[in-house]
């Protein structure tokens, strides 16, 4: 009943143009943060911090995120869970697609998938946490200005349940952290900027 039903004039009315950033902010730093996690734990960024061809994971999910919305269905995007495919060993597209066949298969047995506990899946869920942790050995943890906002913002994204907010939360501690301790010459431009805008956002927007 959903597919292709879209109120063009509506989102188009200034009072919409809020809740259209506060998607783009969620989707944007929750995919951004998704991606960096399973890229690191796959070994896929570079020795001078770069991510090669991030530009096409971006629009991959960019390009899903509308695809998904006109079909009907929930906002598709990046999943914390595909660090599980990149723990198998997935390294190209291909672990992508494999896992989308896998998924029209369930539609012919999802009465049986919906039988089954929430509960049921709480070791997977362990198992990422644990793939997840390992990225946190680069971390340095005898510089406070480093290890605090790290810390906080990995503690934020279970508390808060979004990734988005973990992430805003350390880039906004984080040159905070560098300034008390007289060494703010150390953050760069971009990053004072987006600790302003992540300070918008929660003014603005909250914790969504």
């Amino acid at each position: 009943p959903t597919f292709l039903k879209l109120d063009i004039a509506g989102a188009l009315q200034i009072g919409f143009f809020g809740i259209v950033f506060a998607f783009l902010f969620v989707d944007l730093f929750d995919t951004t943060g998704t991606l960096v996690g399973i890229a690191e734990y796959g070994g896929f960024i570079r020795k001078n911090g770069n991510f090669p061809r991030v530009g096409r994971a971006l629009t991959v999910d960019a390009v899903g995120t509308i695809a998904g919305s006109m079909l009907g269905t929930s906002t598709v995007t990046s999943y914390v869970e595909s660090s599980t495919g990149v723990a198998e060993g997935g390294r190209t597209g291909l672990t992508s697609v494999v896992t989308g066949v896998l998924f029209l298969f369930t539609v012919f047995i999802s009465p049986m998938a919906e039988s089954v506990p929430f509960f049921a899946t709480a070791p997977a869920l362990i198992i990422i946490g644990v793939l997840m942790m390992k990225s946190t050995a680069r971390i340095q943890w005898d510089d406070f200005t480093e290890a605090v906002p790290a810390f906080l913002a990995m503690i934020a994204i279970p508390f808060t349940y979004s990734i988005a907010t973990g992430i805003a939360v350390g880039f906004i501690l984080y040159p905070l952290s560098k300034l008390l301790a007289g060494r703010w010459r150390e953050v760069s431009i971009p990053v004072w900027v987006l600790m302003i805008l992540f300070i918008i956002r929660f003014i603005y927007l909250g914790n969504h």
